[in-house]
């Protein structure tokens, strides 16, 4: 496994654990809202930030992405 993958396995582990969601919430709402891919894309920024700023970047994604939906 890559150290991108298990990177992106990390931050998924780590955003379930402090939102309080299922692994499988989490999954669905990573792939429908781009997260696995931008975690990727992103991964030499992202692993070097601590846990609550990776949460707060993962929430501001999302945020943004839904309301560019909307």
């Amino acid at each position: 496994m890559s150290r991108e993958s298990e990177f992106l396995i990390y931050c998924m582990e780590r955003y379930r654990h402090h939102k309080k969601l299922s692994g499988k919430e989490v999954t669905e709402l990573f792939e429908k809202n781009g997260v696995n891919n931008y975690i990727l894309n992103c991964f030499g920024a992202l692993h070097t930030v601590g846990e609550e700023y990776l949460i707060n970047d993962i929430d501001e994604f999302i945020t943004k992405r839904i309301s560019k939906i909307q």
